[in-house]
């Protein structure tokens, strides 16, 4: 009997892990029960009650199976971290808010068996924000166009991964796992699956503008080079332009032309522009020092503070 592990990463979801658990199983169990399976809960350091909620979840049903980190590990490193844990023959790993519908399950695992080995949720449209949409969408075009990898758009990770790849990630050592990156650049036979994502069911979102600009700079530093290629022609055209800028006001100076009344204006313009140029490319910059820095520092993906039910196998 094939074996499907369903992944759920939550921060403060007290509200939400309880029915996205009883959600998950009368799937699991009425339209597919022609397959063993795991719910495994990967907990990022919750302080509302979630973590006492998931051991009263866990100790109902011994599928149930949960990781307790010992702080919060961020969006990236604790999801994917919980996706090499898992022990099915494919993982389907989604969001605990709901707003990734639990109903897409069977189509997953009905993609998965016709041969493919990622099924991926692609976001065709949503009820969030519509300007918050636009600028994601402009975001995914963005990077898709300055990546070497084809990156795909409106795929936040949600879908089914099949054991092979599971496999290969596990493998990876990278301390700082970009999912969605990943899987454009590996190119595993894919299938796409559009979707409408809802609202969340309960609670707020801990996706503020802080966490959406880590997700955006984490993909530009490690999937493009065209950040510093920009610093680079940036800085000849912009000194190019200043000398020929020079050279005018020097010709002009020694002809003597009266009627050119420039004053300090356009130096003290020159100034601040080219100043915020330079502050912008040295932000840009930092941003890849501090991603290599953080992979030579090359720290655990997540520590464990407990783990529930894994025990059973």
């Amino acid at each position: 009997m094939k074996k499907i592990s369903v992944l759920i990463p939550c921060y403060n979801e007290v509200e939400n892990v309880g029915p996205m658990s009883e959600a998950v199983v009368k799937i699991m169990t009425e339209e597919l029960p022609q397959y063993d399976y795991e719910l495994v809960f990967i907990d990022n350091c919750s302080d509302d009650g979630t973590r006492e909620k998931l051991e009263e979840i866990c100790a109902g049903n011994k599928k149930i199976k949960a990781i307790l980190n010992v702080t919060n590990f961020g969006q990236f490193n604790s999801p994917f971290y919980g996706m090499i844990q898992t022990t099915g023959d494919c993982t389907i790993s989604m969001c605990c808010d709901f707003q990734d519908p639990p109903e897409l399950i069977p189509q997953f695992v009905a993609e998965w068996e016709k041969g493919y080995k990622i099924v991926s949720a692609i976001k065709t449209g949503s009820r969030e924000n519509p300007f918050i949409y636009f600028l994601r969408s402009c975001y995914y075009k963005l990077i898709k166009n300055m990546s070497d990898v084809k990156m795909i758009e409106h795929f936040t990770g949600t879908g089914l991964y099949d054991r092979s790849f599971i496999k290969l990630i596990s493998e990876l050592d990278d301390p700082i796992p970009f999912l969605r990156g990943i899987v454009a650049e590996y190119n595993f036979k894919r299938k796409d699956i559009p979707y409408t994502q809802n609202e969340r069911r309960a609670g707020k979102t801990h996706n503020d503008f802080y966490k959406l600009y880590d997700a955006a700079m984490l993909s530009i530093t490690s999937y493009t080079k065209v950040g510093l290629r920009l610093a680079t022609w940036g800085g000849f055209v912009i000194g190019l332009l200043s000398f020929l800028v020079a050279i005018v006001f020097l010709i002009l100076k020694l002809i003597h032309w009266d009627s050119f009344q420039a004053g300090y204006a356009p130096m003290i313009i020159g100034v601040f522009l080219l100043g915020a140029i330079q502050l912008f490319f040295i932000g840009l910059l930092g941003e890849y020092v501090l991603n290599i820095n953080t992979r030579v520092m090359h720290r655990p993906l997540v520590i464990e503070e407990k783990r529930i039910n894994f025990d059973e196998d």
